[in-house]
């Protein structure tokens, strides 16, 4: 049997926009001659023609980012100070890493409109469709029109999200990572601000991540590549990085074919 890899995850990088303008990562590239300085912290007085091969030390970068840069994984904390009723919300470096390589369903929502808020029926309509009973720990990725609009200026106003009830239907029956491939597992906030300013009603603010008030849980953001996936039959791994007390850590979410 063989075993395909589906890379999942966006690049870091300077030029593509994958987030607003106030948050966007800043990575300064060095060449093998651009680290000398370094290097002569260890070896004081070295030329570059010294280094074995003659051309320098080593290429490095450094990068200014957020936590929520690129593909990354929100932990509960990052949603609100609680979950699970009350309990004391845990930070990415807590999440159970038994949570982050499990069997994955993805749910195709790319039909529904920009700014769209799904529902738990449609939720349920799709997995129906599918054939596809929900089990405990499964990992949910939601496919939306935003996977294909890596790179655009508008980025972050592209694909539909996840309501309240959409997010609790899931996480009632055992789901624990959610992912998707728009900037916000919620819908985008030009149309929740619409919403708001229509009906005064501030509960619609971000109301798929603030369902981890009731049920903890994580989800993925801006992933790639969810066009590649079946609607079921992969395992999903993506396990973050490991940053004490943090809301979200990166990760390179990868889908796992058996064929």
């Amino acid at each position: 049997m063989a075993r395909r890899f589906v890379d999942l995850s966006i690049y870091l990088e300077n030029d593509v926009v994958t987030d607003p303008p106030f948050m966007r990562p800043e990575i300064s590239y060095m060449g093998h001659l651009e680290t000398l300085e370094e290097a002569r912290f260890f070896f004081p007085g070295i030329e570059a023609e010294q280094f074995p091969g003659g051309e320098g030390f080593a290429a490095a970068e450094m990068v200014k980012l957020s936590t929520h840069n690129g593909t990354h994984l929100d932990a509960p904390y990052h949603y609100h100070p609680t979950m699970d009723g009350g309990e004391r919300a845990i930070t990415i470096d807590e999440v159970p890493l038994e949570w982050c390589f499990q069997p994955g369903v993805k749910l195709d929502f790319r039909h529904f409109p920009d700014g769209h808020v799904v529902t738990a029926q449609e939720v349920e309509d799709e997995l129906a469709s599918i054939g596809h009973q929900l089990r405990p720990l499964e990992i949910v990725l939601v496919n939306t029109r935003a996977g294909k609009a890596v790179g655009d200026p508008d980025f972050v106003n592209i694909g539909c999200g996840m309501g309240y009830d959409a997010t609790m239907y899931l996480t009632e029956r055992g789901v624990r990572v959610t992912g998707t491939d728009a900037w916000s597992w919620d819908a985008p906030f030009k149309y929740t601000a619409e919403r708001v300013r229509e009906t005064g009603d501030t509960s619609l603010i971000w109301e798929g991540h603030k369902a981890g008030r009731d049920i903890g849980y994580c989800h993925l953001e801006k992933l790639h590549n969810l066009e590649a996936l079946p609607a079921d039959g992969f395992v999903v791994s993506c396990f973050p990085h490991k940053i004490r007390g943090a809301s979200a850590g990166w990760t390179r979410a990868v889908a796992i074919i058996e064929e």
